[in-house]
């Protein structure tokens, strides 16, 4: 018997009436349905199908060749798996890693997640990146390719959609460290720094990289009041990063501007896009957005060049940013801007991901950065 005929057909339909034909794996019982965006990190894939911010999405990973080394506990990012579904050129259910506890596919099916392979994903992401990111849906279940184009126009739009709700924390609790392998050798401070971090989607290796550089993390819910964080004080304050549109995250945006000016500020993905609205800055929807582990950015304070993890749909205005801001780094691919800071208050975030898991370790330097800004 043929190995590929014995799989189970799937259907990829997108929202602009194209659909791809391919095979199932996962939960083959299921339909996953979200905006379609494309990532180009080269490994990571368990990092990535972790991350909160990719909460609403299908994942399609540029990579050809992806399940190769399995999964295991240690390289998770959250305590769920986000991604709606994954799309691949080839899935690999055989797999070696002397890590690795479980195949890619048999932990979709644990969760309830469905993938598709044994589509051109070139193509796909050649559509994507030409008429932007858009609805679409996976299904093992169905052939009627009409009806699964219609139910992709029905699905909601990642435009005006808050989605921290469903990834935030349900309670506050203080981060322990795990002692995970392979943990970036760091010297922290001599002298430990309260963190207060409001929790948009929070991964945990950034939880670990604050950790490492001399923090004792508190993690609230994202609809935490002001008062109440204040009431602790923290030495600082981090924003994480999170799914959905900034703008309609409007209660964070509130909360906020009543914290400015109380606590040095730190903010990623997320947190900088809402730290931008809450200065009144304007965010946008990119066409395509930034997804990987290669991006380009370029420090406008030092000049340097740093190799970065990206993954986000929306950025800031750079033409919007208010006098108080300062533009800190940009993104060499499209020129938008990856970072700001206020030219007076304790207060600096960056549109990319410093904890990198996956990709490159050139801005963890930032969690120093806000260590320094705390010790002053």
């Amino acid at each position: 018997m043929n190995f590929r005929n014995a799989k189970k057909k799937a259907i990829l339909a997108l929202e602009n009436g194209r659909t791809f034909s391919g095979y199932g794996f996962g939960n083959l019982e299921i339909e996953s349905s979200g905006e379609v965006v494309f990532n180009t990190a080269m490994t990571g894939y368990q990092e990535i199908m972790t991350d909160p911010s990719y909460k609403g999405q299908i994942m399609c990973f540029t990579y050809p060749h992806i399940g190769n080394y399995g999964v295991n506990p240690n390289d998770v990012e959250s305590g769920a798996l986000q991604t709606e579904g994954i799309i691949v050129k080839e899935y690999s259910s055989n797999y070696s890693n002397f890590r690795a506890t479980n195949s890619l596919g048999t932990w979709m099916e644990e969760h309830n997640k469905l993938g598709i392979e044994g589509i051109d994903t070139r193509m796909l992401v050649r559509i994507l990146r030409t008429e932007g990111a858009m609805r679409g849906i996976i299904s093992a279940k169905s052939e009627d390719e009409s009806e699964l184009v219609n139910q992709a126009r029905t699905l909601v739009s990642m435009e005006g959609l808050d989605l921290t709700a469903g990834v935030t924390c349900e309670k506050k609790y203080i981060w322990k460290p795990l002692g995970e392998p392979f943990e970036i050798p760091t010297t922290p401070s001599t002298k430990r720094f309260k963190v207060a971090a409001y929790d948009f989607g929070i991964k945990r290796n950034i939880l670990r990289r604050l950790s490492a550089y001399g923090c004792d993390v508190t993690v609230y819910p994202a609809h935490t009041s002001a008062d109440e964080v204040l009431e602790s004080n923290p030495d600082g304050i981090f924003l994480s990063n999170g799914p959905g549109d900034p703008s309609a995250t409007k209660y964070a945006i509130e909360t906020i501007k009543k914290l400015a000016g109380k606590k040095p500020i730190f903010g990623i993905c997320l947190g900088h896009q809402l730290l931008g609205l809450a200065f009144g800055a304007q965010t946008y929807k990119l066409k395509f957005g930034h997804r990987g582990a290669n991006h380009p950015v370029k420090n406008l304070i030092t000049q340097a060049i740093e190799i970065s993890s990206q993954n986000h749909g929306f950025a800031v205005d750079i033409n919007t940013l208010p006098s108080e801001l300062e533009a800190t780094h940009i993104n060499l691919n499209d020129n938008t801007l990856s970072g700001f800071r206020h030219r007076e208050l304790p207060i600096f975030s960056v549109q990319y991901h410093p904890e990198a898991s996956p990709g490159p370790h050139d801005s963890d330097y930032l969690f120093r950065q806000f260590v320094e800004m705390m010790s002053k």
